[in-house]
């Protein structure tokens, strides 16, 4: 007869080793969860910023912003009534008008209450102020 150990983890070994993990699953956890909130603020405000930059574009060709009534639509279709000698960009400025990374439309105002033109997103909550991930982006925060 030969004299087996027997190898293995005994039941308190691997409660240990369970507890640790949600120790540190509470305290990672929370951190990378809070992440998506950051990065939907990131691409929104990268949007303001391109959407931005077509508009000058667009007042480039057209010696003025689209106003509030033609909207951002004016980057992506030809509005009428542009002033003689105009020169809208065939194709458009923008190939589609970008939604908020929460889903919703941008908002623009010309003339804007902070500038030329206000361009902003009311952010996860859809409401004008709010803190976190319910602030508000906005093109005039950003200069």
């Amino acid at each position: 007869m030969s004299n087996k150990k027997q190898q293995g983890f005994t039941l308190i070994e691997v409660m240990i080793v369970v507890v640790i993990l949600g120790i540190l699953a509470s305290i990672v956890v929370p951190k990378i969860m809070g992440r998506p909130d950051e990065a939907r603020a990131t691409r929104t405000l990268q949007d303001i910023r391109a959407i931005s930059a077509a508009l000058d574009l667009y007042r480039l060709d057209n010696f003025s912003y689209p106003t509030t009534d033609q909207g951002l639509e004016a980057l992506v279709h030809k509005p009428a009534n542009l002033p003689q000698g105009a020169h809208w960009k065939q194709g458009g400025y923008l190939d589609q008008l970008p939604a908020d990374a929460w889903g919703k439309p941008y908002f623009y105002m010309q003339p804007g209450a902070h500038g030329e033109f206000d361009l902003y997103s009311f952010g996860a909550d859809g409401l004008e102020g709010g803190s976190e991930a319910g602030a508000d982006i906005t093109n005039w925060a950003q200069k």
